[in-house]
């Protein structure tokens, strides 16, 4: 007769259950496991990360497509779409005849959104990337003139809003200050 070889199952009984928490049917107390959701940190912190990424990076991209689409540029030498606000006075455009352009808008200067020299910069910066593009997307009408060429190869580009320079607009509401070249000021206070 051979020998019975040893088994590596082992039989069930209620010693060896597992603990409640990690069965997954139900809490010690009867109450569904989903309940527990609302009370652990990571929930809350997932849904932070969301809403991070659907204001920083959904929203934007969401609102420039828009502009792109439904307000176009009119050009000297055609029509522009202007299809992302780079910060509060660079625009990047899609112009018949020439592709895709890079574009600062003169006669105004905003605070820096990428090279911020301090929290309130970076505050402001935004700020007038989204005032720039409610500008635009409440005009009836978007002019653009080309004047040439930064030393950084965008195009420089004076905007008009309904007949009104873009810039004395975004001046005028405390978005940015009047800038003809040159050295620029620092935003910290």
């Amino acid at each position: 007769m051979m020998a019975r070889r040893k088994s590596n199952v082992i039989p069930w009984s209620r010693g060896n259950a597992k603990p409640n928490a990690f069965r997954g049917a139900r809490s010690r107390r009867g109450a569904p496991r989903r309940h527990w959701r609302l009370a652990d940190p990571r929930f809350y912190l997932n849904a932070v990360i969301v809403a991070a990424s659907l204001g920083l990076v959904v929203l934007p991209g969401a609102a420039d497509a828009v502009l792109a689409v439904t307000r176009p540029a009119l050009d000297g030498s055609g029509t522009c779409r202007i299809y992302r606000v780079v910060d509060g006075d660079t625009v990047r455009m899609w112009c018949q005849g020439r592709g895709e352009v890079s574009a600062r808008l003169t006669g105004f200067d905003t605070p820096e959104l990428f090279s911020p020299g301090c929290a309130s910069e970076l505050a402001a910066a935004v700020k007038a990337k989204w005032a720039l593009r409610l500008a635009i997307w409440q005009a009836d009408e978007v002019m653009l003139v080309r004047q040439g060429t930064d030393r950084y190869g965008r195009a420089l580009v004076a905007a008009f809003v309904d007949g009104q320079p873009l810039a004395s607009k975004m001046i005028a509401d405390g978005h940015a200050r009047p800038y003809s070249g040159g050295a620029r000021g620092g935003w910290c206070a």
